[in-house]
């Protein structure tokens, strides 16, 4: 469907607020459901089926159809991939399906990787990280596997603080604030400062997957290595990242 269409489609259904209008639109935007679950599964890895986190987009994509507000200056991509990724974080809360330990060891591997880092004056390796845990390395692999899920704690936290789209910078007007400009430098800054700390394969994950939007598959192709092993580069990439971006790693789940 091109613009003028939805554009017509959208027009209508805030004049009749049909069901069969409201319909249309949850087709139209379907696909948009299967992109940011397909984002969320990343972190969750197989602990969570896909088409699980599918049937719980949805329900999010109806919430931004009845409430999304065509008066305002706002896509409704954008508004609708807050309102899809927030609707399948609260289920996942509400299954709470984390168990204690994983919490722990996500603790464990992010305070001996920022008190290396301190200590050392560099990111540490697998290896040392092990070692101040005081596992194998076999051991820590299989930790950061685990651990993937947790990182959707991240997650939370920034789906909570941009569920207001009135609060969503630049959107809503075609002029950056001062503000705006002056976070988008910051934002650069700590960009180029985070990508410093990974390894050359690590940096090249993280840029073809979030400049070049390929998927996982493709980037495995690109690099020749297994998709399992990709995936566990954008994991360690992240928890590198964490520690240099602070708040600002919430931009990457975008």
């Amino acid at each position: 469907m091109n613009e003028a269409a939805r554009k017509k489609l959208w027009d209508d259904y805030a004049r009749l607020k049909s069901p069969d209008l409201r319909e249309k639109l949850i087709l139209e935007y379907a696909p948009l459901v299967k992109v940011v679950a397909g984002r969320l599964s990343m972190y969750l890895g197989y602990n969570v089926e896909y088409e699980d986190l599918v049937s719980y987009g949805v329900f999010g994509l109806i919430d931004a159809i009845d409430k999304f507000d065509t008066g305002k200056e706002v896509k409704f991509e954008t508004y609708a991939s807050l309102r899809i990724r927030g609707a399948i974080l609260d289920q996942i809360r509400k299954m709470d399906w984390i168990p204690r330990t994983i919490r722990q060891r996500q603790k464990q591997i992010d305070t001996a990787m920022k008190e290396l880092e301190q200590r050392n004056g560099k990111p540490p390796s697998d290896a040392e990280i092990a070692l101040y845990i005081g596992i194998s390395e076999d051991e820590f692999l299989d930790w950061q596997n685990q651990v993937k899920a947790d990182n959707i704690i991240s997650l939370n936290e920034y789906v909570e603080q941009g569920n207001d789209i009135s609060s969503e910078k630049g959107i809503t007007s075609g002029f950056d604030t001062p503000e705006s400009v002056v976070e988008k430098s910051e934002l650069k800054e700590v960009l180029e400062e985070a990508l410093e700390v990974l390894t050359d394969k690590e940096k090249k994950v993280i840029l073809l997957y979030y400049y070049e939007e390929l998927t996982l598959k493709e980037i495995s192709r690109v690099l020749e290595v297994s998709e399992s092993r990709i995936s566990q580069l954008h994991t360690k990439a992240l928890q590198k990242m964490k520690t240099k971006m602070g708040n600002y790693i919430g931009i990457l789940e975008q």
